[in-house]
């Protein structure tokens, strides 16, 4: 069937009475055109006309600023919509080389891959694809450029790589609240369903802009504690795990990657969870992935990624670290022993092409993490940027994530480190997702005014806010203390407070969060704990930072001015959350008139909550989940669904480090299944005064 084809800067050529994109001004009807045929077939005839130039800038995806973001707007084109600011190398953590400008990059360096961070309207981002798109159909061959993005539509703060953009899109809890609210569902006797509709609803505001490309979702089955990134998982579920990215990939590729795909990039490959002590490999201290169980591997880490290969994700993205030989047992996959190459899995020939290629019969491409040839090349740092190339190429990277050295790359195939053979079979990869997508017939252009009103569809909002409600986890409620009913609530004033690392954000939390509270009618605030019979304390802790170690072991304790030991020997304080004392006053001052404690906690991190827990009379765990949607199962508005999607740690004790940096835990095993290789004397699970056991799957109702 003829499809509805737009150009706006080549013809239409007719052959048979149908329609083609004369993309290269031939005037012939070549294979690529011909949208009758299969995507493979299309790039494998595209590859045959493109030169080297092209075939290296197909290879490399760098992160691309839009022209609204640019500051002088004289550094703009196409009316102000796309970027042609230059960026010198060292700059800014993008430019690990020199940035050009739009035109440039897309004309001469022949990038056509691209991650979109910035958060803009819906139709100014379709706006600006479509304008990239315009300058791509005028270049030799007419590419198209496909547009990438970490997940947009999960609730939290702005984190680059994880959380880049927040609340344009429809704003679900942060990942670990929609494996709580599901896994509540499955207790409930129901299933995952949640996970499916929000993908299905996500897909549909993705393809309505023109992104059509996901860095997403995270298969990781966090097992270190001390993981920064623990909260972009779905937990440490190996079997939910796989069902949730099973789910993902179904609703935003469909069966077969069509027009209207969403392709998906599933990561961390072989799974990032299991780390040294919690570092990660984001900076050198923690670039070892640790196996110290035998059989850790296979049993918890790779299940997910077998999922997503027999779901046909169109890419998977491998971590920067090294599998430690020093640290591991010899593991195996399929009854036969891995042998651990010392460098990072971007690198590892074994693990791409033996294990993901050949066991799990993975058919899409490899997508490298971002900056692997120019900094957290581990394994790799005593070779030059073009033997890096070559290295990661050659163990079966395909695309080579934010980066645009297409200097590097060539040099390596000039030098014969690389075969065109390779290259060709990379580019044929890249380019069978592309016509599949249909980027170069009917989807090369998207319509800014459909955007808008996707998105801005309420029955999408209204489903996201029904997932923060049902991610909700009631910990703990002595003395059936919630809900907080109408007569519970007769006569009694309510004090609400915010509490973060950083007290600016607790000041404008506390402002947000009485204000959502106080739309709930049954609730009579006040502003003075002293006169309060109720507190409702909201507590968002933060520890460590994405780029960089902490010069100690990660805190997971909720502490302020901690004196910690530095793995140099030396002293450091340590905060995550701040005005703990001014907390504890509040828990008792209402104590006294004989009032109760209601404290939620927001999970990023498996906290040690023994600071704080015996303050409460209810506990609730929340997952970047709104407050409002707390404030309604606080109430009795809602009926609490959710579940732990961790293991909570009794204390430091139960993941303490010695000397020699082994855990008395282990690093590679989920917290449900610690026990079984902890001393003799110490439990795990975090157990509460009312003897509540915090582990994986608890979450009570009423």
């Amino acid at each position: 069937m003829q499809p509805k084809l737009e150009v706006r800067v080549k013809n239409l050529i007719e052959v048979d009475g149908l329609k083609f994109k004369d993309l290269n001004n031939s005037g012939k009807l070549e294979p690529y055109k011909d949208w009758r045929l299969s995507p493979k077939e299309r790039a494998e005839n595209l590859v045959s006309l493109m030169n080297l130039d092209e075939k290296v800038g197909m290879m490399l995806i760098n992160t691309r600023q839009m022209g609204l973001t640019q500051k002088d707007k004289s550094k703009t084109s196409h009316d102000g919509v796309l970027d042609e600011g230059i960026v010198e190398k060292g700059e800014n953590i993008f430019a690990a080389s020199k940035i050009y400008g739009t035109t440039h990059t897309l004309e001469n360096m022949h990038l056509r891959h691209f991650i979109l961070r910035d958060n803009w309207s819906p139709a100014e981002m379709a706006d600006w694809i479509n304008k990239m798109n315009e300058l791509c159909e005028g270049t030799r061959l007419g590419i198209p450029c496909l547009i990438t993005s970490n997940s947009r539509n999960e609730n939290g703060e702005s984190i680059f790589g994880m959380n880049d953009a927040v609340g344009i899109f429809s704003t679900w809890p942060g990942t670990l609240g929609l494996a709580a609210a599901a896994k509540g569902d499955i207790k409930n006797g129901g299933d995952a369903s949640l996970i499916s509709q929000f993908a299905h609803i996500a897909h549909d505001e993705w393809d309505a802009t023109g992104i059509r490309k996901g860095y997403m979702y995270m298969a990781d089955t966090a097992t270190d504690p001390r993981w920064q990134r623990t909260y972009g998982t779905f937990g440490e579920d190996p079997e939910f795990i796989s069902d949730a990215i099973g789910r993902i990939i179904d609703a935003f590729q469909g069966e077969t990657l069509g027009n209207h795909s969403i392709a998906m990039t599933t990561k961390h490959f072989p799974g990032g969870g299991a780390r040294e002590n919690g570092f990660d490999p984001h900076y050198k201290e923690g670039k070892w992935n640790l196996y110290p169980t035998p059989g850790s591997l296979e049993k918890y880490h790779l299940p997910p990624f077998r999922t997503a290969v027999e779901h046909s994700t169109s890419s998977i993205m491998p971590y920067y670290s090294i599998p430690s030989i020093k640290k591991s047992v010899v593991q195996e996959f399929e009854g036969e022993d891995i042998p651990f190459e010392e460098v990072g899995f971007t690198f590892n020939h074994y693990f791409l092409q033996y294990i993901l290629r050949g066991k799990l019969g993975f058919k899409g491409y490899i997508n490298s993490d971002s900056g692997v040839t120019n900094k957290m090349s581990w394994g790799v740092e005593n070779k030059t940027e073009a033997e890096r190339f070559a290295k990661a190429v050659n163990a079966g990277t395909d695309l080579v994530a934010d980066t645009n050295d297409i200097e590097n790359l060539k040099l390596a195939i000039q030098n014969g480190w690389i075969s065109e053979k390779r290259i060709d079979e990379a580019n044929v990869r890249l380019l069978t997702e592309m016509f599949a997508l249909g980027l170069f017939d009917d989807r090369t252009y998207v319509s800014p005014e459909n955007a808008t009103k996707v998105i801005s569809n309420p029955t999408h909002w209204e489903a996201a806010y029904e997932a923060h409600k049902k991610s909700v986890t009631v910990l703990k409620n002595s003395n059936q203390t919630l809900p907080l009913t109408a007569d519970k609530l007769e006569g009694k004033k309510v004090y609400v407070e915010a509490f973060h690392k950083e007290p600016e954000r607790a000041a404008t939390y506390t402002e947000q969060a009485r204000k959502e509270c106080e739309e709930l009618v049954q609730f009579t605030l006040t502003d003075n704990y002293e006169e309060a019979d109720i507190a409702i304390l909201l507590l968002s802790p933060k520890s460590g930072a994405y780029f960089n170690a902490t010069p100690g072991l990660l805190e997971l304790e909720l502490c302020e001015k901690k004196t910690l030991t530095a793995l140099d020997g030396s002293t450091y304080e340590e905060t995550t959350l701040s005005n703990i004392d001014h907390l504890k006053e509040v828990a008792d001052k209402v104590h006294i008139r004989g009032g109760k404690v209601i404290m939620t906690v927001n999970f990023v991190l498996p906290w040690i909550l023994g600071n704080v827990e015996p303050l409460a009379d209810a506990l609730i765990a929340g997952y970047d989940t709104f407050y409002k949607a707390q404030f309604e199962v606080i109430a009795g508005n809602f009926k609490p669904v959710g579940v732990l999607p961790l293991t909570l740690p009794a204390s430091e004790a139960v993941i303490a480090v010695d000397e020699s940096g082994d855990c008395v835990s282990r690093n590679d095993v989920p917290g449900y299944d610690k026990d079984k290789y902890m001393p003799e004397g110490l439990q795990y699970a975090y157990k509460d005064k009312d003897g509540n056991v915090y582990k994986l799957g608890h979450g009570l109702t009423y």
